[in-house]
């Protein structure tokens, strides 16, 4: 397991209130993932750490998997990382919950995009 987010060796995506500039009128193009923690979800997670730009952070139950721009989700990958079969649609049952735009391009292939002009040609 990845400590990442606990050690504080990358930086945390969560800001405390007094940090967080509500007047700006900046758009995040952040997208992620929210997982219950299982089998699964780990083997996402821990392959998806592999990327610097992505941020994974473990909660007591949960985990998260944070990135700037979009995230690539590629089944055959996942699915040799875990030693096991990963499909789209186990995929799509593990996440919880996600925001920014989620395609699924095809069988293989689930992409979630932070910046919502970027999606526009899959839709």
């Amino acid at each position: 397991m990845s400590n990442v987010a606990r050690t504080g060796e990358r930086s945390n995506i969560f800001k405390a209130m007094k940090d967080i500039d509500l007047s700006s009128r900046e758009v995040s193009h952040q997208c992620g993932i929210t997982m219950n923690d299982s089998v699964e979800a780990r083997a996402i997670a821990e392959f998806m750490d592999e990327d610097p730009k992505v941020t994974v952070t473990y909660n007591p139950a949960t985990i998260r998997v944070d990135g700037e721009g979009k995230l690539i989700f590629k089944m055959d990958e996942i699915s040799e990382f875990l030693g096991r079969e990963m499909t789209a649609e186990i995929f799509e049952v593990n996440t919880s919950t996600h925001y920014g735009r989620m395609v699924r391009v095809d069988d293989n292939t689930v992409i979630l995009f932070g910046d919502m002009n970027e999606v526009m040609e899959f839709i």
